[in-house]
This record gives C-alpha cells, structure tokens and sequence, in this order.
C-alpha cells in the first residue's frame, strides 16, 4: 500500500480556495481533508468540525504547549493550525489529505514533508480580489484593506517552496488544474515504488 502525501492549498482570502476545496472534495473521493483549528470567530454559515475548529486564544495556546499542531501560525490576528495526529494516521493508511493553509504554514509543511505538493491560488487581480472581499460581506472595509496588504505580501513572497501557481479566473479550470496535479503525482508515486 502507497503512503498518503499531502496536498497544500494556499491563497489570499478571497480568492475562493474554499470552493476550490469543496469541489475538489467532490470529485476526489479518496481524498480526505484536514479541518484547521482557528481562533476567529465563526461565521454565518461555518460548522464546528466542518469548517474550522473554533478555540479560544487560550484554548489555542494549551494545544501549542502541549505539542498537538503539526504547523501553526498567527494570521491576521487570529491563530490557526494543523492538528497532527488525524493527518499523521491518515497518511500512514495510504489516504492523501489536503490541507488549506496560509503560506507560512506551508513552507513549514514542505521543509517537514518534502514530497508534499503545494498550489498557490492567485486571485485575477487585486481590484477583482477587493470587489469578492467587499462582495462575501463578513468584514469591514477597514479589514479588507488589511487583507489585501496581506494578500500583495504573499503574492510577492510566493516563496519558492510552492510547486505550482494557478490563477483563479474560471473555478472549473482552476479544480481541473489541480486535479492534474493530484493525479500525476500519484503516477510518479506509482512508476517509483513499482521500479522498487
């Protein structure tokens, strides 16, 4: 049995990863999905254990103590993090799990897991970014201006540890792409251990 990878979905707010994930999900059954735990608040429409396990700071901070988080970072304010023992059983039962997470998060990832593959969504542009921030309503102006200082960084950083750019300007071809990916990693997966 092929050991699972990690699949590392990075993006600026806004710029739909989460329907990115949805549909992805959808279509790729034998992937399984690694909920974030958050210290934001819940919005309108989120489900604890669906979309985010919701922690109080301190809460966050006595998992941090106690070694629980394979990666963990503070964004905008908030702390999110990656669970370790959920994705170290699944990947050690063969499933490959994808990970929605900033980019410092994921450079962590890649230098712990370096057959680990990351996407980095690209919004079409930053105006288009700022109109589907202003559009989605869940924060104010004064926020969303943060966030796309935010997002002008980490475009701009797009470290090197990322494997592949995908600029999301059609929501179909966007999944399409990283299907592609997905798939042709689990080819090289394959050819390896077939070669011994």
């Amino acid at each position: 049995m092929r050991k699972g990878f990690l699949i590392v979905i990075s993006a600026p707010a806004g710029c739909g990863k989460d329907t990115i994930v949805e549909r992805l999900l959808e279509k790729e059954r034998d992937i399984r999905y690694s909920v974030s735990t958050t210290t934001r608040e819940i919005r309108n429409g989120e489900t604890e254990g669906s979309h985010y396990f919701f922690k109080t700071r301190k809460e966050f901070e006595e998992l941090i103590e106690r070694g629980e988080f394979l990666e963990y970072t503070e964004y905008c304010g908030n702390y999110y993090g990656t669970r370790k023992a959920a994705v170290m059983d699944a990947l050690d039962n063969g499933f490959d799990i994808l990970l929605k997470i900033e980019v410092h998060g994921a450079e962590h990832i890649k230098k712990m897991f370096p057959d680990s593959v990351l996407v980095f969504i690209h919004p079409p542009s930053l105006e288009e970014l700022r109109r589907r921030l202003i559009k989605r309503g869940t924060e104010d102006l004064e926020t969303i201006e943060h966030r796309i200082s935010v997002a002008v960084r980490e475009m701009s950083m797009q470290c090197d540890h990322y494997d592949h750019y995908i600029i999301n300007d059609d929501l179909d071809k966007a999944v399409n792409e990283i299907r592609d990916i997905i798939h042709k990693k689990r080819r090289e997966q394959q050819e390896r251990e077939e070669r011994g």
